[in-house]
């Protein structure tokens, strides 16, 4: 079996030492190049590249923002029987698509999980989300963001290119500071399911979070779950805001955190979604697992089924 194993070192989770300690591993199974990032896409042109080369596993050795790159690289030409395999060896801070896969958080006893499914074959097909927007096309693995979850994802991303480290911390004080920033009077948001529902528009949104599985994010430990019954085997579901008030948005936390998120005067909860367009009426940050993507006034979402084969 041909692998590529991905490697970014800016990885916030994992040492120098910790990544050599998990590429002697899994070289004692496979037949491993290696190659580590030097910026941003750089992930996705490996990925694309191994798909026309024929490997036929492509292993993503970081966080959230790596795998997304992978997965979006190795389906550069659309879903097809041609796509590599995609393994993960968590690094980053949250880690959430491959704690929704099951893996442990800590990069080598994950390695060590990933090597068992690899010698049992353990795999399984999920789907993912798409966003398309101004010329752009992204896939997600568990979520995209629109207004000001997005705005957090830009400001953190800033912070850590000042040298910041990617903390719960620092992404508490983020929000906190944008929550107080954002415009909580004026909503910009209506998303729209023209394919089930095309007359029942959600309207005067704040913010919308489209998410492929669950949790959404985690605060350290803690998962946050406004989509409990998202699945990487249904369509996309959606949590969206109405009311940005301290009170309100302080009810709708601890709902989150205890995972029973519903529609209600405050919030607008959708699932197992096919086709959204979600329209602004300006300018609006978005963001896809976690990556900053810029502003549109309008993306459309779609959910593709059985997209891609992983370990699991």
């Amino acid at each position: 079996m041909r692998a590529l194993a991905v490697t970014n070192p800016s990885a916030t989770g994992m040492s120098p030492r910790t990544r050599d300690v998990i590429i002697r591993a899994l070289g004692s199974e496979l037949k491993v190049d290696v190659a580590e990032t030097t910026g941003r896409g750089h992930a996705a042109d490996l990925a694309a590249r191994a798909r026309a080369d024929d490997f036929d596993l492509v292993i993503a050795v970081g966080g959230d923002g790596t795998v997304n790159e992978v997965v979006d690289g190795l389906l550069r030409d659309g879903v097809g029987a041609d796509v590599p395999r995609l393994a993960v060896v968590p690094g980053g801070n949250a880690n959430v698509f491959a704690r929704a896969l099951g893996l442990p958080g800590e990069p080598i006893e994950a390695t060590g999980v990933v090597i068992e499914r690899l010698r049992s074959q353990s795999e399984r097909a999920i789907g993912l989300g798409r966003v398309e927007a101004d010329g752009i096309r992204r896939w997600f693995t568990f979520c995209a963001g629109f207004g000001l979850d997005a705005e957090v994802v830009r400001e953190v991303e800033r912070a850590r290119e000042s040298g910041a480290r990617a903390t719960p911390a620092l992404f508490a004080r983020t929000a906190l500071r944008q929550f107080f920033a954002t415009d909580r009077r004026h909503p910009a948001l209506t998303i729209e399911h023209p394919d089930d529902a095309p007359d029942s528009p959600q309207g005067d949104l704040f913010l919308a979070v489209i998410t492929n599985t669950t949790p959404w994010t985690y605060f350290g430990e803690r998962p946050l779950q406004p989509t409990p019954d998202a699945s990487f085997d249904t369509g996309l579901d959606v949590f969206a805001l109405r009311r940005l008030g301290v009170v309100a948005t302080a009810a709708t936390l601890r709902r989150l955190f205890a995972g029973t998120a519903a529609n209600n005067r405050r919030a607008a909860v959708l699932h197992d979604q096919h086709h959204l367009v979600v329209r602004a009426a300006r300018p609006i940050a978005m963001h896809v697992d976690g990556e900053y993507l810029g502003e549109a006034r309008q993306a459309d979402l779609y959910d593709f089924p059985e997209a891609i084969a992983v370990v699991a």
